[in-house]
């Protein structure tokens, strides 16, 4: 009885892990689609502070960089997706500092980000961003995720560098 709660317990995080993934990408898409739907290319929705929302056509990657390379963008967003998938099907028990609800959280985040920007990369051959913060580039909800995601991870990693050393 206990490897059938054990095993349950295992498909619980799995399921949770694709559950966010899917989740995130549909909020992801569906905020693209409406920014692609209402705004033209450059327009601002509104202006409050240092936060505005403006459509921006991204071909390269975080921060501008990588301009015009969305093929190559598009092979290392597939690959990390195959990485991600592999990972949480077949060798998670590899890692059980992540096979928990915060470990697959995370893992959740950025395979959904990296999904939500792959969809744009295949369909559009760009990235929709339209979060516009101070200075700082503009983002999507995917990129804002993935980041979200990876400092979980390496919260995670952290902590088990810290109970190791003790």
């Amino acid at each position: 009885m206990q490897k059938v709660n054990s095993l349950q317990g295992k498909w619980r995080n799995v399921v949770f892990f694709f559950t966010t993934a899917l989740l995130l990408v549909a909020a992801d898409q569906l905020s693209k689609l409406w920014i692609r739907s209402n705004l033209a290319i450059g327009e601002s929705l509104f202006e409050v502070g240092f936060f505005r929302l403006t459509y921006i056509r991204n071909t390269g990657a975080a921060f501008g960089l990588f301009q015009d390379q969305t093929f190559l963008l598009t092979i290392v967003a597939s690959v990390g997706v195959a990485a991600l998938l592999l990972y949480a099907l077949f060798f998670h028990h590899k890692f059980p500092f992540l096979d928990n609800g915060l470990g697959k959280s995370a893992l959740g985040l950025v395979l959904g980000g990296t999904v939500g920007n792959l969809i744009d990369r295949i369909y559009l051959g760009y990235v929709t961003d339209f979060i516009a913060v101070s200075i700082w580039p503009a983002f999507n909800i995917a990129d804002s995720a993935i980041v979200v995601g990876i400092i979980i991870l390496a919260y995670s990693l952290l902590c088990l560098a810290i109970a190791r050393k003790h």
